[in-house]
């Protein structure tokens, strides 16, 4: 990418295993075998484990259950390489510039009651220091885009795993109403350019603010 920004990209369907959900997040529903470590979520019980059950617009998405064999392949073969190719570039940030920024990007349908086109989530403080959750908002409001923190979407796994502010990682979730840059159809729209300028502008601006940060600490 310009400007030296780089991405990992989940290219496996989250209907077949999501990144965003951490190993034992389990819905017994869809992983019947009991052997399997797991504990119960808001998101399992409603059906958005590891493995999805079922979504608001499509329904129950499998006609049976997972196998553990079956679950472990998903893992081995998607969800570990993800995470790792994540924490490998994270670490290689913070070697290198003593700190990093992780921007984790969703889209979200419009949400009900709330105003907001962005919703950056931060587990409500936890993966990234606060002054990067406001300055984000600033920064999608002067380009247009109502903002919110951490409602409705605080965050999920993604964030929580690798946001460390204490070690200068600092890691948002992005949620962004698919309207403004999708057709009904899922085409590109006339905003497209739009969203895409505005998470460039996230990444550079923040990361910016992060090195300056740390150029008087390096200094001392």
């Amino acid at each position: 990418m310009s400007h030296g920004l780089g991405a990992v990209i989940a290219r496996a369907p989250r209907a077949a295993v999501d990144c965003n959900r951490a190993e034992d997040e389990i819905d017994p529903a869809i992983i019947r075998e009991s052997s399997i470590p797991r504990r119960a979520t808001v998101r399992t019980r409603g059906g958005l484990g590891i493995v999805p059950a079922r979504t608001a617009a499509h329904g129950n998405l499998w006609r049976h259950g997972i196998g553990g064999l079956d679950l472990e392949r998903r893992l081995v073969e998607v969800h570990r390489p993800y995470h790792s190719a994540i924490g490998d570039a994270l670490d290689a940030l913070v070697a290198r510039f003593g700190c990093a920024l992780l921007l984790d990007c969703h889209s979200m349908p419009p949400p009900g009651g709330c105003e907001a086109s962005v919703v950056f989530g931060d587990r409500c403080g936890r993966t990234a220091a606060p002054w990067v959750i406001s300055q984000a908002c600033g920064i999608a409001e002067e380009r247009g885009f109502p903002a919110a923190a951490n409602d409705p979407f605080a965050g999920g796994h993604v964030v929580e795993r690798h946001g460390a502010p204490e070690l200068g990682i600092h890691a948002l979730q992005i949620e962004i109403d698919r309207r403004c840059y999708l057709t009904p159809t899922g085409e590109p729209n006339e905003g497209f350019d739009a969203v895409a300028q505005l998470i460039e502008s996230l990444a550079l601006q923040l990361g910016q603010a992060l090195l300056n940060q740390q150029l008087p600490q390096a200094a001392e």
